[in-house]
């Protein structure tokens, strides 16, 4: 449906996340959603070292939320509550080819 809406299909398809190329950009949903924190729709950003962002986002005052968890393939995923309340999302995806900032 995306591509025929938009143009864009997507490159990575499982039940626990879909993954878009957005000119070198990765646009990342979770199917399942964050219902349960009633913060909505997550964003996952791309970053090569899960635990060094985990880490740089705690330090900056979020709290984790769901630790780092590996999915297979090397993709692992950890979310983090920002202190407002919105959730924070990071990805380290290999498959992905898009620029990923150190």
């Amino acid at each position: 449906m995306t591509d025929a809406v938009m143009g864009i299909d997507l490159y990575f398809d499982q039940p626990f996340y879909v993954g878009f190329n957005i000119n070198g950009y990765e646009l990342a949903l979770d199917p399942n959603g964050h219902a349960e924190s009633g913060s909505g729709p997550v964003v996952y950003w791309g970053v090569k070292d899960i635990a060094q962002a985990t880490d740089a986002l705690a330090k900056a005052g979020a709290a984790v939320h769901a630790p780092a968890t590996d999915h297979g393939g090397g993709i692992r995923t950890a979310t983090l509550t920002a202190p407002d309340g919105s959730l924070i999302g990071v990805i380290e995806n290999p498959h992905f080819p898009g620029p990923v900032p150190t």
